[in-house]
């Protein structure tokens, strides 16, 4: 069980769930299937091997498997990490500037989210007048350490790829006509389908967000990272987590309500929200924490099928 939840926790894996979302995404679109799945998977392998080299010391008491790996074939991991964003980015230039600028945001994200540039920030700050005591005692944290706010970025980032890049390539260069969902950056309003679905991945992306870090407890208490389940404790936490669950149900009914969604689509979504319920209940319950860390992923794999017996 342990070798597959290690395995499972690795960015390949993470990469697969990435496009299999952007294909759940392009389906409650209602758009074309096209390259961007490939191009969400790739970037999600990229971003994600960098980070688990990046904090594979921080990461040995949580995830130990994974570190062990991270810290031997770093430099071959960082190859690949930047070869996958390389051919995401060059997939991504067939869907127009849209695709592109998507393609590039979560990279950027992580840049702000885990590097130390508001602490390089707040030291810049300090040197500007140290006489005058500005900022004397002022640590600025990275994006990573600030409780919510971390998680809250991380959501976004994908919640907007997964949500746009299908749109992207549907109204990208030989696609025939624009879609009407990029009138999110015209003027006119934004189509109610898109925004229910970026509503509906933002919040499961933050739940998806948050649950690992039920699992890391101990190593970021360690790092000095502060998260929801430290802030909080675990019991809270989790009835947190479940009060965002169900938001996303209360989002679902209403589209399926008002006839942004078909019943059979909502349906399936709910499927897949009831397993996060469940997911979300095992978190300070489940003796292996690190299924925490993988069992959220595993939600849209849940989606998927209950997708393709709608369609069937």
């Amino acid at each position: 069980m342990q070798s597959l939840v290690g395995l499972a926790s690795g960015s390949p894996f993470v990469a697969v769930v990435a496009a299999l979302e952007t294909v759940i995404a392009t389906v409650l679109l209602g758009v074309p299937l096209s390259a961007a799945p490939a191009v969400v998977g790739l970037v999600a392998f990229a971003v994600y091997t960098v980070d688990h080299v990046a904090d594979a010391a921080a990461d040995a008491r949580s995830t130990p498997g994974r570190a062990r790996i991270a810290l031997r074939y770093g430099d071959q991991l960082m190859i690949a990490a930047a070869l996958a964003y390389g051919l995401a980015v060059a997939l991504s230039i067939a869907g127009g500037p849209l695709a592109l600028g998507v393609a590039l945001l979560p990279g950027a994200l992580w840049i702000a989210y885990a590097s130390d540039w508001l602490p390089n920030a707040g030291r810049a700050l300090r040197s500007l007048a140290p006489e005058a005591g500005l900022g004397t005692g002022l640590r600025l944290p990275r994006l990573k350490e600030v409780p919510v706010l971390s998680s809250v970025v991380v959501a976004a980032g994908w919640a907007i790829a997964v949500t746009l890049l299908p749109l992207a390539f549907a109204g990208g260069p030989g696609s025939g006509a624009p879609t009407a969902g990029l009138s999110v950056f015209g003027a006119a309003p934004i189509e109610p389908v898109v925004a229910v679905a970026f509503a509906y991945f933002l919040l499961r992306s933050f739940v998806d967000t948050e649950l690992p870090n039920v699992r890391d407890v101990e190593a970021d208490a360690a790092a000095g990272v502060s998260t929801l389940p430290i802030s909080l404790g675990v019991p809270r936490t989790r009835r947190v987590l479940y009060g965002v669950d169900l938001l996303t149900a209360a989002t679902l009914a209403a589209a399926t309500a008002t006839g942004v969604l078909a019943p059979g689509i909502a349906a399936a979504l709910g499927v897949g929200l009831a397993a996060s319920l469940a997911v979300t209940a095992l978190a300070g319950r489940v003796d292996d924490a690190g299924v925490l860390g993988v069992a959220p992923d595993c939600t849209y794999l849940v989606v998927a099928v209950a997708l393709a017996l709608v369609a069937a």
